[in-house]
């Protein structure tokens, strides 16, 4: 493994990220983990679009008179805004500048944290007007498919963190480059899907 070695601009390979055998090795997996995590939100995403608005007779919410399209387009220019601050630290990594890769990187992780506790307080501003969890099938798959994408959001912030305070000393090398580097896509996978459910879910649930 390469913890040890020192690197300099001169020096670093132009992609390190895929520099060594057990780099490209890891891609291999994150491919396949992202093939999964496709299937299972197209799943949530058809069952969504199956029990929109589906639910008890006279039932008072539905997606159009429910949802706030401003509250969750500031959501989304968040996240798309962090999606880019990741673009800018990997740019550094792929320059063996460490300092800037990580500022960007925890200007993403605040980003990403500002995108989450907006969603906490949408969630919590539905659950007080009623529309809870059980209200109806309809509730149930909106849940479920807005709460799986931010448990995602927990997870990739988590995997940031983790590698931010793991390596904070041991600055660049071509072992960890391969982990900064996907879960930066990782994260342009999270963002993506967002793009999706601002779509699917909010967007055509207010225009119809």
């Amino acid at each position: 493994m390469d913890l040890n070695k020192k690197y300099t601009p001169q020096t670093w390979p132009d992609h390190p990220e895929t520099a060594t055998m057990e780099g490209k090795n890891k891609f291999i997996g994150f491919w396949l983990l992202l093939a999964a995590e496709t299937v299972t939100f197209a799943s949530l995403f058809a069952t969504y679009l199956a029990l929109k608005d589906k639910g008890p007779s006279g039932m008072e919410f539905t997606a159009s008179g429910l949802f706030e399209l401003p509250l969750v387009f500031a959501m989304t220019m968040i996240l798309l805004t962090s999606s880019l601050t990741s673009v800018y630290a990997m740019y550094h990594m792929k320059n063996h500048n460490f300092k800037a890769m990580q500022a960007w990187l925890m200007v993403t992780v605040l980003l990403g944290a500002t995108f989450l506790g907006l969603e906490i307080y949408e969630f919590n501003h539905y659950v007080h007007l009623g529309f809870g969890y059980t209200h109806s099938a309809f509730s149930a798959a909106f849940y479920t498919l807005v709460g799986t994408h931010g448990a995602h959001v927990v997870f990739g912030l988590s995997w940031f963190i983790a590698l931010m305070l793991r390596n904070a000393k041991r600055g660049l090398n071509t072992y960890n480059a391969p982990k900064f580097y996907l879960v930066a896509l990782y994260w342009h996978f999270i963002d993506v899907v967002w793009v999706f459910i601002f779509t699917v879910v909010y967007l055509m649930g207010v225009i119809g």
